[in-house]
């Protein structure tokens, strides 16, 4: 790119990509312009200056035009050099002479507030990254211009004491170990970590099941062969504490402070090239916020991959230096190279596989805006052995000892959808489609809001008919295994992990025979075995036997409307699965057929005729994933990740994100529980208090929707 680009770039220090079609009036090199300062987001803006030292050097790169960049009008170009002098690149607040704030101006030629530079404890300018040889001294009583009245998280880290030297073991530069056996030892803390909530004491089990049986009432001279059962679970609850200070008496669950089960997470974050920019800029935002919202006693990893994967930072607690140190890790990157999502899947694995202790919950986190280029598979390859690209430790088998689930998180227009479904359904985790990369923050938020809330683990559903003339037809659970014995007289379900507040629905068949004199007939009991996380101690509950009446006559019976709603979504599922089917051969009418049919047959259904909230959610669902199948290049674009997403969410009966909204205007609230709610709502309290990046959200929000 020529020279202009490169000057403004590094007057500037901007990682963002913005384009501008040429004009007829004398401006027509074709050159990139970036964003004024009044609508950027500096990766320097993310942490204080305090914490630039261990930050990687960053190579000059030139972006390339592409459908993430940021198109605007000359008369914003224009002002951008002149935007640039008056701004602040570490407060991102205006420099002007005479409003009482000092000025310097480096020997690179980049201009600061005086106070905000005299914080910084590293001779490293934070722009264009070069050498100084001499900075302002420091003064104890200094604050970094603004940070602490402008940004939230930037408060957050600002007021973290700076970690000492000896503390610091590893070097993001310098060469990683062969073994991840570094990870921070938990023998000195309790089993407990501090809770953003608190279980309801008033419940007298962990878990409560109820049944529906599909009618209480049956003749004694009919017999089924598919007569169904509905198995609802439904864990604790999180207590609501009031604040006062919220109006109307409003529940905020984030208040008090309680036991939960605390959580070894690995986030592996895509910085290839693609993601240079705005891109990287809010990701590395969104995980300062996931940062933020861990508790001291549980640990966090950072893997950044792009041609190659690194470890950035070993397990370690989110204390306070653990947080800041983290911030720092997260902020060091670069977006540059091609995109290696298995390597980075590998080494995201290895961190779990050779930890010396483990906490009670454990997950892996894997974001990503593009296909795997170096693997050879995917879409745009011969075979898409998906597969393949999943270490063995985190597949989901009978071997339960190292099963990591995966949330993975696809961005943007270019991601493969079906790859990082593929390692979500594996590995036992969720996919979310994120259409819009303003959204990635509450959508981490969204999963974490239930990570950070466990409270079953290992549950397995354990079904036994009663009478020795029944036996079991089928269980329909999902992407949960399910097996059925060979006498048909026992079922089991393994369902893993329930965050608080969360339900879930099993559809059991039995093959009924007719009654001869009986006036009842004992079907089936359900019993539920789990180890609490805080405990570690294995419990169990049981339903009472579900009957139904055998009368000699018997009148018309309406179909149990919970049981109808639950059939409405395994046959919303199973359409879907057909349509993507017919939509990857080619076949986009069929697919908008498959769902229209089935539309049509969850109309005749007693939840619709009774306008019941799920069925009301599951057309408008169908609707929406007909749209994204009007052409080959909208499917391509959004359509299937669209359907993938949705499909991962009710084979788990687990809250993704779809498209560009997590606020429950879809399916998605059916699946939210209270702590994600909760969360959500906390990011978007964090992102409005944050007026560094009301500019660029704001331009991205104005751009038309890539359909």
């Amino acid at each position: 790119m020529g020279s202009k680009w490169r000057k403004v770039k590094l007057s500037l220090g901007l990682n963002l990509c913005a384009y501008l079609p040429r004009t007829t009036d004398g401006d027509d090199d074709g050159d990139y312009h970036p964003l004024p300062s009044s609508e950027r987001l500096s990766d320097a803006a993310l942490l204080p200056p305090s914490n630039w030292e261990n930050t990687v050097p960053s190579r000059t790169t030139t972006p390339l035009p592409s459908s993430h960049c940021l198109r605007l009008p000359k008369s914003l170009s224009k002002s951008s050099s002149k935007s640039s002098k008056q701004t602040c690149s570490i407060c991102l607040m205006k420099m002007k002479q005479g409003d009482g704030h000092a000025i310097f101006t480096a020997e690179c030629s980049h201009s600061f507030h005086f106070h905000c530079v005299a914080s910084h404890d590293n001779q490293v300018c934070p722009v264009c990254r070069s050498k100084w040889k001499e900075i302002p001294i420091r003064s104890p009583g200094l604050d970094p211009g603004g940070w602490s009245r402008n940004d939230a998280l930037m408060d957050v880290a600002h007021r973290l004491p700076v970690p000492q030297r000896n503390l610091n073991q590893w070097d993001i530069r310098g060469p990683e170990p062969g073994v991840f056996n570094d990870d921070e030892s938990l023998d000195h803390l309790p089993v407990i970590a501090e809770s953003n909530n608190t279980l309801d004491n008033t419940s007298d089990t962990t878990i409560k099941i109820e049944t529906y049986p599909e009618v209480s009432t049956a003749p004694r001279s009919h017999s089924y062969d598919d007569f169904t059962i509905l198995v609802h679970l439904k864990a604790a609850v999180m207590a609501a504490i009031r604040n006062p200070s919220l109006s109307g008496g409003q529940v905020n669950l984030l208040q008090s402070r309680s036991p939960r089960a605390p959580v070894d997470l690995v986030t592996v974050l895509d910085i290839s090239g693609s993601m240079s920019g705005t891109k990287l800029a809010l990701l590395k935002r969104a995980t300062g916020f996931l940062i933020q919202n861990l508790g001291c006693n549980d640990r966090l990893s950072v893997i950044a991959f792009s041609s190659n994967a690194r470890r950035l930072f070993p397990l370690r607690r989110m204390s306070d230096i653990g947080q800041q140190q983290a911030l720092r890790a997260v902020n060091s990157v670069i977006a540059n190279g091609g995109t290696n999502i298995a390597e980075g899947l590998r080494k995201g694995a290895k961190v779990m596989e050779d930890r010396t202790e483990k906490n009670p919950v454990s997950s892996i986190i894997l974001l990503s805006d593009g296909q795997d280029t170096v693997n050879g598979v995917g879409l745009n390859s011969s075979y898409p052995s998906y597969g393949s690209l999943i270490p063995i430790s985190i597949r989901s088998g009978d071997n339960r000892e190292f099963q990591i689930p995966v949330h993975t998180f696809g961005f943007g227009t270019d991601h493969d959808a079906s790859l990082m479904h593929s390692i979500s359904e594996i590995s036992g985790g969720t996919f979310s489609f994120i259409e819009s990369e303003t959204m990635i923050q509450d959508a981490l938020a969204q999963c974490i809001g239930g990570l950070l809330s466990v409270v079953v683990q290992e549950l397995q559903v354990c079904v036994e008919c009663m009478n020795p003339n029944l036996c079991l037809s089928s269980l329909k659970a999902g992407s949960y295994r399910s097996h059925v014995s060979a006498d048909g007289k026992t079922g089991l379900i393994d369902v893993g992990d329930l965050y608080a507040d969360e339900e879930r629905d099993f559809l059991v068949s039995v093959k009924v025979p007719a009654e001869s004199s009986q006036c009842e007939t004992s079907l089936l009991k359900v019993k539920c075995v789990y180890r609490d996380p805080l405990t570690k101690e294995m419990t169990s509950t049981e339903s009472g036997v579900v009957r139904i009446q055998r009368p000699k006559i018997a009148g018309q019976e309406e179909v149990s409307i919970e049981v109808d709603r639950q059939r409405n979504r395994f046959r919303a599922a199973d359409a879907m699965v057909e349509a993507r089917t017919a939509a990857e051969q080619g076949d986009l009418a069929g697919a908008v057929s498959i769902l229209e049919n089935c539309q049509r047959v969850l109309s005749e259904t007693v939840s619709a005729k009774s306008r019941d909230r799920l069925w009301v959610a599951l057309d408008a669902e169908l609707k929406e994933m007909e749209e994204r199948m009007v052409s080959r290049h909208v499917y391509e674009v959004s359509g299937r990740a669209y359907i993938l997403s949705g499909l991962s969410s009710h084979s788990w009966q687990r809250a993704t994100a779809r498209g560009d909204s997590t606020d429950g205007s879809s399916l998605v609230q059916a699946y939210q529980t209270p702590s994600m709610v909760e969360m959500l709502t906390q990011s978007q309290a964090f992102l409005l208090s944050s007026p560094s990046t009301q500019g660029l959200l704001q331009s991205l929000w104005s751009q038309p929707k890539p359909r």
